[in-house]
């Protein structure tokens, strides 16, 4: 169990927790629930008491259950123990609103007493304080004032292990003998309040078992007591955003047990002494940040090898830097300091993504050591001058310089050098114009080359394929021409795994970002890819590309190529992205496409292709826009059928010789048949004869049964399925058949078709009493086995949440799998934000916090209370549906439960969708619950703001970065949808942004849980909103 604290304010809090797991209390507060014996009278009384202290109406459902007469160990919140006696009143999240009554303190026998995330205010009652049997309470999260309750010492202390009072209007001073009566106190979170004073110089002297003290955002002062050294077994100390003053003192640093130290925001002075931080061998977060300190940053800090995380920003610190500075991603202006270039030992530097302008200073060439060298957009001229300086860094492996130097000429001198141990070269969006410069032929060490996004003009150079270890080349976005030359299907690294041997898998010095959200720390996780997109290109694709079997990526999309599309393409299993698209290319699609397991997208339109699309396998899953612009092309899924297609010719060449084999094949076949049937017919009178001389019966005909083979195939795909429908399932449909699926969806026509993605097809079901259902078909030939399968969707079904889209059933059909879910009246929360093309009115900001709670409940569901907890994975606006009220319902949770793991067509897919997947996922494939909280956070941001997360076909920034530098520039207001402002919400929408915020911090452990999300979410006032659909 987890007692955290997130606050709901609009200012800059982080999130904090107490965690009670890491105490042994754990199995004293989880006692049996007794089914034979009841609670007492007085037990009883106690917590009708409770009761009558809310307000009416405003008890949350506890009046339904909490009956007098009744057994109160079977009343909503309340475990009892064998014996009977209330042990556990765990009554957090009810919406409970009044004064916490005394009276609970009778309850003699209660443990653990959970009121948190509620709308309780008035005084904590000194009974529950100084209880004599409660070991954990938790009333975070609600409203309750004024000081804390004092009593006289008690020789024996109380119980108390666990307390929690953080995120409430908590005022005054902690008194010494508060703590003297709490001898058992093992963690204390009493952040997020207005507390004063000091810290008790005896707090640990009193509590010697003292774990984990919260003190952030209150406006506690002084000096930091010298006391908590005496904290042996302290192993967090978190007192940030307070008033503290002065130097750290050094018993703090005999709490050797320390393994987070977090001090921002302060008023401390002195230094840091690397003789006193060298003791906390544990520490794994030390955060010193806007604290005053000054002096050196001591180099003892490199011995504490459990470090994670270092924060010493905005403060007085000199001296000698760290050998890696990462400025990234801030609004830095100006040109580049001075005194950087006096840092002679500097490995690595970043400057990406500020607002640097000017020119590189000649002192550059005073970074001898420099390795890594970053200035990705920022406003930099004179890129002749910044090459001629840079040579001087011979040990740079990584540049990256692109989006500056606006229209300038990339040097074309052949006499450039001194780059010969670049790894990484990126010179794009810089509108360079000129050719592919000839000096990068001697970068034999070059492994990444992106020259995309320029004017660059003439042709693709030969020498491309003799850089022996480069296997990323993005020259898109330019204006290239020519043929594209049979030699660039001879890179080394693209032909054979065995090459690759020979790169370098140490680690880069900095991560290399691609996008802000998405970055790299190991070359060797680049894709191997071409990009050759948007030129102008001619001639056809080489069917020298069937070379590069080790290519990932293939895009020669908006080009001039014409041909066929050459058979050797299907050689490239190893390929995830194929877009042809755009070019005029003619022809059949090669059958053995399909054969591309790992195929992810696929894109061949607007060409002049012709024939039948592939079917099976992930080419089911394909959008129809990835053929569209192919009049000639026929299939399932398109306008034009291919049995009512005219066949055509893919040449003239070809078209005399198969008009002759067809009419030959047809004249000797149309004999054969011709002699078949009169062969039939003769034994049929032959037979009918017999019949009527043997039986002499007046029904001579013989009856005859002809079956279609499309009836033949439904009947078959009848006879063999299996369908369940889950014991959770409701009304008629429980007594569905796989014959009424499809009925309902016209044997799944293309019509039917609601939705799609790289798991499969949803289907729009109507039944015969006029109700709706949506079927997913997922591509069996991905999923698990059938016991499995079925193992796990009855799982699934057991998951049963009015946030959830509900699962009604499911279906095993031959590899088919699908299904059976609730039909969604209102679509997904993508079609009401981003395609509003069908006259639906603007979404209201009261019907947008709507569904963010009620998105965020379902979420809380899956993680936290359904059995086996779920990752979603793939949370985005599209995967939200909303019913007829509205009500937002979350879609396709558990999905990737049912694929198998080695799939990585739909592993690709599930594991996030672009723009919304945590900027962590680019490290490891790893889904977590924080990664769905990162996803969740761009979806408020997507309801905030009314934009995509990324901007098809634009060089927009992506939404996370512009929200973070419009906040950064302190332009809040500025990031909300234009049509919601003025509207009067705007102080609800910057509380839910402050939340939104918090969910997309790149440190996973900084986001908030999902609890304290809906906690932020429902404590934003919406008891006046109305839905104006």
């Amino acid at each position: 169990m987890q007692l955290l604290n997130l606050p709901c304010s609009s200012s800059t809090i982080t999130t904090t927790k107490l965690s009670v797991s890491l105490f042994g209390v754990v199995v004293l507060l989880l006692p049996f629930v007794s089914l034979t014996t009841c609670c007492t009278e007085q037990e009883e009384s106690s917590l009708i008491g409770f009761l009558d202290g809310l307000l009416p109406g405003r008890n949350g459902s506890l009046s339904m259950s909490w009956v007098k007469g009744t057994d109160c160990c079977r009343w909503e919140g309340i475990n009892c123990s064998s014996d009977g006696t209330v042990t556990d009143v765990s009554l957090a999240s009810k919406g409970l609103q009044g004064r916490i009554s005394p009276l609970l303190g009778n309850l003699t026998g209660l443990l653990q007493l959970n009121l948190s995330h509620n709308l309780l205010d008035g005084s904590l009652p000194m009974e529950l304080l100084f209880s004599r049997s409660i070991r954990v309470l938790d009333v975070s999260f609600n409203r309750l004032d004024g000081s804390l309750p004092e009593l006289q010492s008690s020789s024996d202390g109380f119980p108390l292990q666990v307390l929690n009072i953080s995120s409430n209007l908590f005022t005054g001073q902690f008194s010494s003998k508060q703590w003297e009566a709490m001898k058992n106190i093992v963690a204390l979170n009493a952040s997020n309040n207005t507390f004063t004073g000091q810290i008790p110089s005896s707090i640990c002297i009193n509590a010697p078992s003292f774990a984990i003290l919260d003190l952030c955002y209150n406006q506690f002062s002084g000096s930091i007591s010298p006391g908590l050294g005496n904290c042996t077994r302290l192993r967090e100390f978190k007192a940030g955003f307070n008033n503290f003053s002065g130097a750290l003192p050094e018993e703090l640093f005999s709490a050797t047990a320390l393994e987070h130290l977090s001090l921002p925001s302060n008023d401390l002075q002195g230094v840091l002494d690397g003789s006193h931080i060298v003791k906390l061998v544990r520490l794994t977060v030390l955060n010193l940040g806007s604290t005053g300190l000054s002096g050196n940053i001591p180099d003892s800090i490199g011995q504490l090898s459990t470090l994670e995380e270092l924060r010493l920003d905005n403060n007085n610190m000199s001296g000698e830097l760290p050998s890696a500075l990462d400025f990234s991603i801030n609004n830095f202006t100006g040109t580049i300091p001075e005194s950087i270039y006096s840092c002679s030992n500097l490995i690595a530097l970043r400057l990406a993504y500020n607002k640097f302008h000017g020119q590189l200073s000649s002192r550059m060439g005073n970074l001898k050591s420099l390795s890594f060298f970053s200035i990705s957009d920022n406003h930099f001229t004179n890129i002749t001058n910044a090459l001629q300086i840079l040579r001087s860094c011979k040990n740079l492996t990584s540049l990256l310089i692109g989006t500056n130097f606006k229209g300038e000429a990339i040097p074309q001198d052949e006499t450039v050098d001194g780059f010969e141990n670049l790894r990484v070269l990126t010179i794009d969006s810089c509108g360079s114009v000129g050719q592919i410069p000839p000096w990068i032929s001697k970068l034999k060490k070059l492994e990444v080359l992106d020259l995309s996004n320029n004017m660059l003009t003439g042709g693709i150079p030969f020498w491309i394929s003799d850089l022996p270890v480069l296997f990323y080349l993005d020259i898109s976005n330019n204006s290239l021409t020519g043929d594209i030359p049979a030699s660039l299907m001879n890179m080394p690294m693209l032909q054979s795994g065995k090459n690759a041997a020979q790169l370098d898998t140490k680690f880069l010095e900095l991560p290399v970002y691609w996008t802000p959200s998405r970055q790299y720390r190991l070359l060797n996780a680049f894709p191997n890819a071409l990009n050759l997109g948007n030129n102008s290109f001619t001639g056809v694709i080489p069917p020298e590309i069937g070379q590069l079997k080790m290519l990932d990526g293939f895009n020669v999309s908006f080009n001039r190529l014409s041909g066929e599309i050459p058979e050797q393409i299907c050689n490239l299993t190893n390929l995830q992205v194929l877009d042809l698209s755009n070019n005029q290319l003619t022809g059949e699609l090669p059958a053995a496409l399909t054969n591309m397991h790992f195929l992810s997208k696929f894109n061949v339109s607007n060409n002049e292709l012709e024939g039948p699309v592939p079917t099976g396998r992930q080419f089911d899953t394909f959008l129809n826009t990835s053929y569209s612009g192919n009049p000639k092309l026929c299939g399932t899924m398109l306008i034009y059928k291919c049995d009512s297609v005219p066949t055509h010719a893919s040449s003239m060449k070809r078209g005399n010789k198969k008009a002759i084999i067809a009419l030959a094949l047809g004249v000797f076949f149309g004999g054969i048949v011709i002699l078949f049937l009169l062969g039939r017919f003769l034994m049929h009178i032959r037979r009918t004869s017999s019949v009527h001389q043997n039986k002499g019966s007046s029904n001579g005909d013989i009856e005859a049964t002809s079956l279609s083979s499309v009836s033949e195939h439904l009947h078959r795909m009848i006879k063999g399925s299996i369908l369940v429908m889950v014991p959770q399932g409701k009304g008629e449909s429980n007594n569905l058949k796989f014959k009424d699926i499809l009925k309902a969806t016209n044997n799944f026509d293309q019509q039917n078709i609601i939705g799609c993605g790289g798991n499969g097809l949803v289907y729009k079901a109507e039944l015969p009493n006029g109700s709706m259902l949506a079927i997913k078909k997922l591509n069996g030939e991905m999923c698990l086995m059938e016991r499995e399968f079925t193992a796990e969707v009855d799982a699934l079904s057991m998951a049963q949440h009015e946030n959830l889209v509900p699962l009604w059933g499911y279906c095993i059909q031959g590899n088919s799998r699908l299904l059976i879910y609730s039909y969604m009246e209102n679509g997904s929360l993508d079609d009401w934000l981003h395609n509003r093309d069908n006259g639906r009115p603007l979404l209201d900001w009261p019907t947008r916090l709507q569904i963010a709670q009620g998105a965020s409940r379902g979420l809380s569901y899956i993680h936290n209370v359904c059995k086996p907890h779920i990752v979603h994975r793939d949370i985005k606006s599209s995967n939200i549906l909303l019913d007829r009220e509205f009500r937002a319902c979350v879609a396709d949770f558990g999905l990737a439960r049912l694929i198998l793991p080695y799939d990585t067509h739909v592993t690709t897919e599930l594991i996030g969708t672009l723009g919304y997947i945590p900027p962590e996922y680019s490290q490891s494939w790893v889904a977590t619950l924080r990664g769905d909280i990162y996803s969740f956070g761009v979806v408020l941001l997507e309801l905030l703001t009314g934009k995509r997360p990324v901007q098809v076909l634009s060089k927009s920034k992506e939404l996370v970065q512009w929200v973070r530098e419009m906040r950064s520039q302190r332009k809040d207001a500025e990031v909300l949808d234009p049509a919601l402002r003025e509207t009067g919400y705007e102080e609800q929408m910057l509380k839910v942004l402050d939340v939104a915020c918090k969910c997309i911090s790149y440190n996973p452990c900084m986001r908030p849980s999902i609890q304290e999300v809906v906690s932020c979410l429902d404590s934003v006032d919406s008891a006046d909103l109305q839905l104006q659909m």
